[in-house]
């Protein structure tokens, strides 16, 4: 059994990616139906040192054995706790074209406990439209939402051009963790987190590591 010691309050950035992509790598080997995995294992999926992996895992506790490797169930949970993902997260999606009907679609949120729990777009065609289980709704009732749902977090699936508007109503309605999925850079408060992916980005950043 794993010993877990008290997290840190506030990992770094370096770290909490680490384990970001570790708790991925657990989930879909779980998925597999594999009971164990080892360092190395979680090296040749993630391209992170194996060293580098044990070091993280041990620095929040004594989880594996050599030789053994770590039981994945104990460590999904343990990571889950230190990155605060254990429990469900209401997130609104806004933008209902073809990117947000894949979020929508997607089971991978759910896997960690995250939940669409409003998407929204200002298209009137779009709006009453069925995406999965979920009403399409109109974007002026997004602060209302937030605020009966608890939502925490807003997914931007929107053009460019209106990413920064959804930006601020979003800011506006009290939210503080905002993904854009749009080539926008936004302006936001201090206290308002944005985490942008841009598709075309990172696969130059894997090319130039496997090109050089």
């Amino acid at each position: 059994m794993a010993t877990a010691s008290p997290s840190p309050d506030r990992l770094t950035v370096g770290v909490a990616a680490r384990l970001s992509r570790y708790l991925q790598v657990l989930t879909q080997a779980k998925k597999m139906g594999k009971d164990r995995i080892s360092s190395q294992e979680i090296s040749d999926y993630t391209n992170i040192n194996a060293t580098q992996i044990r070091r993280d895992i041990s620095t929040f506790g004594k989880f594996g054995k050599r030789g053994v490797g770590y039981n994945i169930d104990s460590l999904l949970g343990e990571i889950r706790k230190i990155l605060r993902t254990q429990g469900q997260h209401n997130i609104a999606l806004v933008g209902a074209g073809r990117l947000g009907q894949a979020i929508a679609s997607s089971p991978i949120f759910a896997e960690h406990g995250i939940n669409i729990a409003a998407v929204f777009d200002s298209d009137p065609d779009k709006v009453g439209r069925m995406i999965g289980s979920m009403e399409i709704g109109d974007s002026g009732r997004l602060a209302e939402a937030v605020r009966e749902k608890n939502i925490i977090v807003g997914v931007l699936a929107v053009p460019a051009e209106s990413a920064q508007q959804v930006a601020d109503n979003l800011v506006g309605s009290g939210v503080k963790i905002i993904f854009n999925y749009s080539e926008a850079l936004l302006d936001v408060p201090g206290d308002v987190t944005v985490h942008t992916s841009n598709p075309a980005v990172d696969l130059l950043h894997a090319l130039y590591f496997h090109l050089t």
